[in-house]
């Protein structure tokens, strides 16, 4: 009994990964790198708070990194449109970078890769044009 409660304390971490971020910038644009669940947990309305920053400080584009995001909720989801919008406002655009197999998925059922430009990777966005 005690070894199935251990194994179901390992799949509660795993079902539960916390969100984590940092940001990096040169010349091109500022990046967010997530990793963990994009849930829209309590650090959402810190990523959001990130694009604000971005925006006041007069970056037009923002690279959002999803090579480390298992999964993505309808907040998350709620999340990204909103990084978007604040972005188009002031004419700059976000895109997205190294989404998994499931993350594509998600972004086609949703229609949001119509929405988003996705790149394969980060160094993809960075050689473009």
């Amino acid at each position: 009994m005690e070894i199935v409660k251990r194994n179901n304390a390992k799949i509660d971490q795993l079902n539960n990964m916390k969100l984590t971020y940092h940001t990096e910038k040169d010349d091109k644009a500022q990046y967010l790198y997530i990793k963990g669940d994009l849930i829209g947990d309590e650090v959402g309305p810190k990523l959001v708070e990130v694009v604000s920053d971005a925006v006041e400080e007069g970056v037009k584009t923002f690279v959002v990194d999803l090579s480390e995001v298992r999964y993505i909720s309808s907040s998350g989801i709620g999340l990204l449109i909103t990084m978007l919008t604040k972005m188009r406002n002031i004419g700059g655009e976000v895109y997205l970078t190294s989404p998994s197999d499931h993350v594509k998925k998600l972004l086609i059922i949703t229609k949001l890769n119509n929405i988003f430009t996705v790149f394969d990777s980060v160094e993809d966005f960075k050689n473009k044009d």
